[in-house]
């Protein structure tokens, strides 16, 4: 009677989950996690062999778009979902659309048909990271959340690892079983994904709630009018231009989206696919803002760094992916140890602004990089870089859930990674954006430095320099006034050019990169001030007494001042105890 009713985030009336029984669950969650993030990773690395093959290597960047355009906006609906219908039905309905999307992919015929069953997948995918996140802060308390975090944050940074090289093993292999080898990078996911559903089927068991809710179908359709013209142009912006008419389109269909779903959400209320109160506590608000700028750092920094090992290193992408190795084990590392951390002291403030400020230090000691800055070097500042972005990104989903009602803690977790990965498009697109929209100037006065030099001058008229066709790409850009005007959407010219001609536009890939890494370094400063604002609170772990059946400021244990309050709506608020 009252049990059908009990909201489907809370366990079982006295039932407390141990450690074994959380790991059974995690299994499960943490096998779906790692086929969509290995999924991204790996598409990005065969995707020139797939767009060869389909005959679509001018439209390849929708097959990326797509995905993420339905994983986005599908983020903060999954929450909703979950929180009306409970989290199994949801998880395992997400994993299904995953499975359905990679069988598709894996049949594709064409570009235009990849792309579209890849927005079907980014439907799934979608699910399968928030909702993992949204479970584990069912079966433990806020204090302990941080320890099983880390597991997710582990097989993130493994996918990241391994997608570059299972991507060129998979795009290179070849027919099996009457299919190419590229097919099966999506194909894959079917056993894989089915041994995932058998588990969480099995091993999750939470209440469902009784009466189920309205759902915001009107909020989420105002959603994607909001969203979808804005990562569009994050994808293709560069390419279009930034003020040409179909960007200044999309900005503006983007803006009456935006205004719809605020109008929308605030006649929805509680119903609401982003509840307005939630954006009333001050910790969901400073949470999700940090979540924009790491992402805008993390990501952004993510898309430059590959380029500046493979353009102006020379390395392959499967290489460039291992020489990211001191990057992911330094994320790895991180998190798990911060992650026992914040169980033993509860605390999550000081971890957020040593994350951000180390994240800072890190891409300011990239903005240094050079053609021959050693490779060590640069290792320890990607080093430097995962520690930082790990310890961050350990933290945000902890500081968003604080004051958030129980009732909605689906919708909170979700706003985390919606915002993250909103913050991580902009961020990719505003930093290859100055990488590449320096990279003319600078290769210009890089061309200009070099002919200034008498023996490069004399080295381009040699007869061996001029007569070897693989030259021709540099030699025939100079212009009459000594200028360089390369074609820069595609540098394979450089791993045949010689070194002397080459060494020019290799120094101005590497200075416009430093800028870029330099523009993350901002972003990453203003997490570091936002992060000062966050109320210095005390996840509250097993050994506190029960509070109210509101997940908010439950999750705070010290008395509440002005340097630890957490605002919330007037009707949920928690007790709280002094501090031991």
């Amino acid at each position: 009677m009252a049990d059908t009713a009990r909201p489907a985030t809370s366990p079982r009336p006295g039932h407390q989950y141990d450690h074994r029984q959380v790991l059974r669950v995690l299994s499960g969650l943490l096998i779906g996690m790692f086929l969509s993030a290995l999924d991204q990773t790996v598409v990005a690395t065969a995707m020139r062999t797939i767009a060869d093959e389909l005959h679509g290597q001018t439209i390849q960047a929708w097959a990326t778009t797509a995905y993420l355009v339905t994983a986005t906006v599908a983020t903060p609906l999954y929450g909703k979902l979950s929180d009306l219908y409970g989290r199994r039905p949801v998880y395992l309905a997400a994993i299904g659309i995953f499975l359905l999307g990679s069988l598709l992919c894996g049949l594709a015929a064409s570009m235009p048909q990849l792309a579209a069953f890849r927005a079907v997948q980014g439907l799934g995918g979608g699910g399968l990271f928030s909702l993992a996140f949204v479970i584990v802060s069912d079966l433990v308390p806020p204090r302990e959340r941080g320890r099983y975090q880390a597991y997710f944050m582990a097989v993130f940074g493994s996918a990241s690892l391994l997608g570059p090289v299972v991507g060129g093993l998979f795009a290179g292999a070849p027919d099996f079983l009457g299919l190419a080898g590229w097919r099966w990078i999506f194909l894959i996911n079917v056993p894989i994904g089915i041994v995932a559903v058998l588990v969480v089927h099995r091993v999750l068991d939470l209440p469902v709630p009784g009466g189920g809710g309205r759902v915001d179908y009107l909020g989420a359709v105002a959603l994607v009018v909001a969203v979808v013209p804005l990562l569009t142009v994050a994808s293709h912006g560069r390419e279009w231009g930034w003020g040409s008419p179909t960007s200044v389109l999309l900005y503006l269909v983007a803006g009456f989206g935006l205004l719809a779903f605020v109008l929308v959400e605030r006649r929805s209320r509680d119903v609401a696919l982003l509840p307005p109160h939630l954006f009333r506590i001050r910790t969901f608000v400073l949470g999700n803002v940090l979540n924009v700028l790491v992402g805008m750092a993390m990501f952004g920094s993510l898309a430059v760094l590959p380029l500046y090992l493979q353009i102006v290193r020379g390395h392959s992408a499967m290489v460039a992916g291992l020489l990211l190795l001191p990057q992911t084990l330094g994320n790895v590392v991180a998190t798990i140890i911060v992650g026992h951390l914040i169980t033993a002291t509860g605390r999550v403030r000081r971890f957020a602004v040593f994350g951000s400020a180390t994240s800072a230090l890190a891409l300011a000691l990239l903005s240094t990089v050079r053609t021959d800055t050693p490779l060590a070097l640069v290792g320890l500042h990607a080093l430097l870089l995962g520690v930082g972005v790990g310890v961050a990104m350990q933290t945000l989903t902890l500081i968003v859930q604080i004051g958030a009602p129980r009732a909605d803690l689906g919708s909170a977790t979700s706003s985390s990674h919606f915002f993250r990965q909103i913050g991580g498009s902009a961020g990719t697109a505003v930093l290859l954006s100055v990488l590449f929209g320096l990279v003319g100037g600078r290769l210009e006065d890089s061309f200009a430095a070099a002919r200034a030099d008498p023996d490069f001058a004399r080295h381009l008229t040699e007869p061996a320099v001029t007569g070897d066709p693989d030259n021709r790409p540099v030699l025939d850009a100079v212009t009459e006034d000594g200028r360089l005007l390369l074609d820069l959407d595609n540098t394979e010219f450089l791993a045949t050019v010689d070194p002397v001609l080459a060494a020019p536009v290799l120094a101005a890939f590497a200075s416009a990169a430093a800028t870029a890494f330099l523009v993350g370094a901002v972003a990453a400063v203003l997490a570091f001030l936002v992060a000062l604002l966050v109320p210095d609170a005390r996840l509250a772990g097993r050994e506190d007494p029960p509070t109210t059946p509101v997940a908010g400021v439950d999750a705070v244990t010290d008395p509440v001042t002005p340097e630890t309050e957490v605002a919330g709506r007037p009707d949920d608020q928690a007790s709280t105890r002094e501090r031991p």
